[in-house]
């Protein structure tokens, strides 16, 4: 039987990663306003959230995707460009994809798809190549 080999440390770099990537990539500086008038939102509405609660759960979600990651590409064999190509290929033809077909029956236009299916690709390959580098 093949053993697994997982960086933990790594793991869980790459759930931070996602709220770092994701505080960029949603931020002012990049997809904030675009992303906002997609999804008919003000600033009003950001007033009364419990930030504290969103960003944990967010972290456990991103943990769990990490640790996904780590396992799939827990070969002994993997290395940075295989887990840079793994994480494309998860981002793109898994994630995004069904991110997409959702997106189209909730007749969500295409600049939103862009913008949240970008994040989507970016974050997995960053992870894959993360996970892939850092054994």
């Amino acid at each position: 039987m093949e053993s697994i080999y997982i960086n933990h440390i790594a793991v869980i770099v790459c759930a931070v990663l996602n709220l770092v990537v994701g505080a960029l990539w949603y931020s002012p500086a990049l997809f904030y306003k675009a992303w906002k008038k997609e999804n008919g939102l003000t600033d009003t509405d950001f007033e009364n959230i419990n930030m504290r609660k969103l960003y944990s759960i967010s972290f456990i979600l991103a943990l769990i995707m990490s640790y996904n990651m780590a396992f799939f590409l827990g070969d002994a064999s993997t290395d940075w460009f295989w887990g840079l190509s793994a994480g494309f290929y998860t981002g793109f033809g898994f994630c995004a994809m069904i991110f997409t077909a959702i997106a189209l029956f909730e007749k969500k236009s295409w600049k939103y798809i862009f913008i949240n299916g970008g994040y989507i690709i970016i974050y997995f390959t960053l992870i894959g190549f993360v996970l892939g580098f850092w054994r």
